[in-house]
């Protein structure tokens, strides 16, 4: 209201109200913030989902395609495809590939649940989140020893 609709009283007690509230601040975030955030392990489990999803997506042309590809073209290929999967740098891109699936699958998986309104509560959402980081690393510790050849 202007001042000429209020008492003097009333405007001098509303604006010496508003003059001493604190102004809001806002800061910007640099990396180290970002860094020293404690996720939760939903939160952690729905950003490596994205990642995940990335990784498969951009992988599919890059890398799957083009193996399946030279394997099925002759045995001389498949050879030649064969002795350079062998190699430790393809392994492990294959080693993030096993965990890129087995987490984005363990995690639709996840967010299914979520949407039949199975586990939507803070704290089961938060452990449904630790277990899909935990299996999906146990599988590919698995996966990844049979990988490189512990068995």
């Amino acid at each position: 209201m202007s001042p000429e609709f209020l008492p003097s009283s009333n405007y001098e007690a509303i604006m010496s109200e508003s003059a001493t509230k604190p102004r809001p601040q806002f800061r910007n975030l640099g990396l180290s913030d970002l860094m020293s955030y404690r996720l939760p392990p939903a939160a952690k489990a729905s950003i490596m989902h994205r990642i995940s999803g990335a990784l498969l997506f951009l992988a599919l042309p890059l890398v799957i395609v083009p193996l399946f590809a030279q394997s099925v073209q002759s045995p001389e290929t498949f050879a030649a495809m064969k002795e350079w999967v062998a190699s430790p740098a393809c392994k492990i891109v294959l080693l993030v590939l096993m965990w890129s699936y087995f987490h984005h699958f363990c995690a639709g998986i996840r967010y299914l649940t979520l949407d039949l309104h199975v586990g939507n509560a803070r704290e089961p959402s938060q452990r449904s989140g630790a277990l899909v980081i935990g299996v999906a690393l146990a599988l590919t510790v698995v996966f990844g020893l049979k990988l490189f050849g512990a068995w």
